[in-house]
């Protein structure tokens, strides 16, 4: 009987603890939004991490925006060619690949490739005590580790996003045109008028937002490590999926309310 009510409760006492550690992350993040205005400001470091995170990911969102606009031409032709609606492709792929898929899997690529690495680098830093002794050097460990890569995340990727999107309807361009026989004058025509503002400004506003909470969630997941080797991997894995988690939930929240403000 104990373990039958062991087994009913845990789920519970599993939802508690995360709401606990959920509360201490939004604390954490509130008592860090001073330190991006107060002095000194770590310019260096800061460009640094932007040539590291930003410069180092420019090939791998290139390719993965190549990949995305050649498959995304082919499968929305085989929907389009049975309507005899080819023509209208154009409009119709630079929406999803600008509003949708260039923020969310240009989100995705970086949260592999440098997020995962952040929240190693600095649980590889915390496990090995070298952040207490910056701290011990009465330098400010959150202000010289963490606010720098916040910073450039969030500058990054709205960047990466905007390449993101170039590479993935120029990719979707010549596949159909070339490929695919859809008429280029056309493919362009449906693009040039019913283009919005929105249809760009949605994709950017949601990259500065998916930016700024994945490096929230690597650097406090990095800073908090325990545990040795075993914790950095832990920490690792854990930036990982609660980023990728958080872009997803992130990306409906936004796209719901875009819509109710008709954006």
């Amino acid at each position: 009987m104990q373990a039958i009510f062991y087994y009913l409760g845990l789920p519970f006492v599993q939802f508690y603890k995360s709401l606990e550690k959920f509360g201490a992350f939004l604390i954490f993040q509130i008592k860090l939004l001073p330190l991006f205005f107060i002095p000194p400001y770590r310019f260096k470091e800061t460009f640094k991490q932007i040539e590291i995170i930003g410069v180092g990911s420019i090939f791998v969102i290139s390719l993965t925006a190549l990949f995305t606009g050649l498959v995304e031409a082919i499968q929305l032709y085989h929907g389009f060619h049975k309507f005899g609606a080819e023509n209208f492709m154009g409009y119709t792929i630079f929406v999803s690949i600008s509003k949708e898929l260039g923020p969310v899997f240009g989100a995705l690529m970086l949260v592999s490739r440098a997020i995962s690495a952040m929240a190693a680098e600095l649980g590889t830093m915390r496990v090995t005590e070298q952040i207490d002794a910056i701290d011990t050097l009465a330098i400010n460990s959150k202000k010289y580790l963490i606010i720098p890569r916040i910073i450039a995340t969030t500058i990054s990727l709205p960047l990466l996003v905007i390449m993101f999107v170039f590479i993935g309807n120029i990719s979707a361009y010549f596949i159909s045109t070339m490929a695919l026989g859809v008429n280029p004058t056309s493919y362009k025509d449906t693009i040039t008028t019913y283009l919005e503002f929105s249809d760009i400004g949605t994709g950017i506003i949601k990259a500065f937002v998916f930016g700024y909470l994945i490096s929230c969630i690597g650097t406090y997941i990095g800073y908090f490590t325990r545990g040795g080797a075993r914790g950095v991997g832990l920490s690792t894995t854990r930036a990982v999926v609660y980023s990728a988690m958080t872009i997803f939930a992130a990306n409906y929240f936004l796209s719901s309310l875009f819509l109710y403000l008709d954006w």
